[in-house]
């Protein structure tokens, strides 16, 4: 709708077609907008059929704000708090502008206390990274513009090494941020988790990421962060004192359940590594056992093992 508005801002006679061609989308697609423009945002425009074309019957400035309800400003403000945790992120420095933006043009139209109702609502995150802001300000600015990067990266209980990297995306898992990008040395696409990578340089070089990359593809089969190369079918029993919490969130896309006589649950999804759904099986106690695949039921008993070792005496 605002590159229809510049269209006929600036006096220029023009039809449907016209503005579906240039602008990549159906007719009717067009035809719906300039009756919203006309009905919804109250601005002049007007059908010349003597020259099968579209106009302002009059000049007009600038377009409208487009207004919103209480509650869906409120919803916007708790999205603004719940993403404080990225203070100091070009993100949080673009969202805190866009709501600068927002409620200049609100001020005649919504009225309420954003402070009061906003005490209503708090979020915590547990384990927040810590990861530099001027290294993410550089990822950032690699991704966007396709550039090349390279980095100190250090392994957990390992020493550092430098990587070079065409980086395609950032995402935030489980708390943590994590490039995901073709390391050119190893010729593999990694995840790297943003937290642990220092002396970061952006280079030059620019690259052209893969039509066929989207980070839901990548992730899809991935429990948390980390991205494996197998296939495996996850199946756990849940005893019924924690079915119902199993119940109160989506674990995964995969995800199916089965309830169980008695009143536990069945729990099935495929994964293409084990290590991340392991360490979240051994939160929840003897309240979940692993029925498949065989090597994760034997791997959650050893640890289970040596915990309990750790409480002997």
């Amino acid at each position: 709708m605002m590159r229809i508005h510049e269209e006929l801002q600036d006096g220029r006679l023009t039809n449907c077609s016209k503005l579906a061609a240039k602008l990549e989308v159906s007719t009717k697609t067009i035809m719906r907008d300039l009756a919203f423009m006309k009905d919804q945002l109250d601005l002049p425009v007007d059908y010349d059929p003597q020259t099968y074309s579209w106009r302002y019957a009059y000049p007009v400035k600038s377009f409208p704000t487009v207004l919103v309800s209480e509650g869906e400003l409120l919803a916007l403000l708790v999205a603004q708090t719940a993403l404080e945790q990225y203070k100091g992120t070009p993100y949080h420095d673009q969202l805190a502008h866009a709501f600068e933006k927002l409620s200049a043009g609100l001020h005649d139209r919504v009225s309420f206390s954003a402070t009061n109702s906003l005490g209503s609502v708090s979020f915590h995150h547990l384990g927040l990274s810590k990861a530099d802001m001027k290294v993410f300000a550089n990822l950032s600015r690699a991704v966007m513009q396709c550039l090349e990067v390279e980095f100190d990266y250090a392994k957990p209980n390992a020493g550092s090494e430098r990587r070079r990297v065409e980086p395609y995306h950032l995402a935030n898992r489980e708390n943590s941020w994590y490039l995901v990008g073709y390391d050119l040395a190893r010729k593999d696409l990694r995840n790297f988790a943003v937290v642990r990578m220092q002396s970061v340089k952006v280079l030059g070089r620019k690259f052209a990421k893969p039509a066929d990359f989207s980070p839901e593809k990548h992730f899809g089969r991935s429990f948390g962060a980390y991205v494996g190369k197998g296939d495996h079918t996850v199946v756990v029993r849940f005893s019924p004192e924690v079915t119902s919490r199993i119940k109160e969130r989506i674990w995964h896309d995969t995800l199916e359940t089965r309830d169980l006589p008695g009143g536990g649950l069945e729990f099935t999804l495929r994964l293409d590594s084990l290590e991340e759904i392991e360490r979240w099986i051994l939160g929840w106690g003897p309240a979940a056992e692993v029925l498949g695949p065989p090597e994760l039921r034997e791997s959650v008993k050893a640890k289970a093992r040596a915990v309990a070792g750790l409480y002997k005496s």
